[in-house]
């Protein structure tokens, strides 16, 4: 019986690009891995205009118009942080193109959630004061990465819509970051590893695993792969 290849589909989180994801994709490559990594409205090297709405709906839509318009199929959506918003909103319109969900320390929601209600307090605050320059982009939080973009702050304020054509897939997985003390995502990760249905793994690292342990997120993600049925 021939196999068909999957191809991963990586999305980034707040403030990043898919050049995040370069460790992964020479990796996988390597591996005879097909993979893409998009960076989402918003958050490209030339900065849209400030007037330019752009919400969680905006991402979701974005992503669903490229799998559709290049024919993408047996996806394995990967998603890092606030993008796990994103993804679940893309599976839930087109479940029939996705084989897999990967939750690289990412956000796992259910209809009516936003990001910021499952967020924890340290990030709302995060928000509210990078978005006080002019109340429509969160700017960047320390760190010394120029690449980083201002993030739309509608993204992280609207309510995900879904009708539960999400709940299709199958293949569900969380990998949980446990090397840095802020992270929001304790409560999802003790929840989901006692939960049927899902792979849960565990890297110690801080939450940026694209570039403090490729090797380890490559290897797990492939080991992912091969679970998954």
């Amino acid at each position: 019986m021939k196999v068909i290849q999957k191809t991963y589909i990586f999305l980034p989180g707040a403030w990043h690009g898919a050049w995040v994801y370069d460790p992964i994709i020479k990796r996988l490559k390597l591996l005879g891995k097909k993979c893409i990594a998009i960076t989402l409205p918003g958050l490209e090297s030339k900065q849209y205009k400030e007037s330019q709405l752009i919400n969680l709906e905006t991402h979701i839509q974005f992503v669903v118009d490229f799998l559709n318009q290049n024919n993408i199929t047996d996806i394995i959506l990967c998603g890092h942080s606030y993008a796990g918003m994103v993804i679940t909103g893309v599976a839930d319109k087109i479940p029939e193109k996705i084989y897999g969900l990967v939750y690289i320390d990412a956000y796992v929601p259910k209809n009516g959630d936003s990001c910021w209600n499952l967020t924890s307090d340290a990030y709302r605050n995060l928000f509210v004061k990078g978005a006080g320059e002019n109340g429509i982009t969160v700017g960047n939080p320390p760190g010394k990465d120029r690449r980083r973009r201002p993030h739309p702050l509608a993204t992280f304020m609207q309510n995900l819509h879904l009708k539960g054509d999400y709940k299709k897939i199958h293949n569900r997985a969380f990998i949980y970051l446990s090397g840095w003390d802020e992270t929001p995502f304790l409560k999802q990760y003790e929840k989901l590893k006692k939960s049927k249905g899902w792979h849960v793994e565990t890297i110690h690292s801080i939450h940026n695993v694209m570039k403090e342990k490729p090797d380890q997120l490559t290897d797990i993600l492939c080991k992912l792969e091969n679970k998954f049925t």
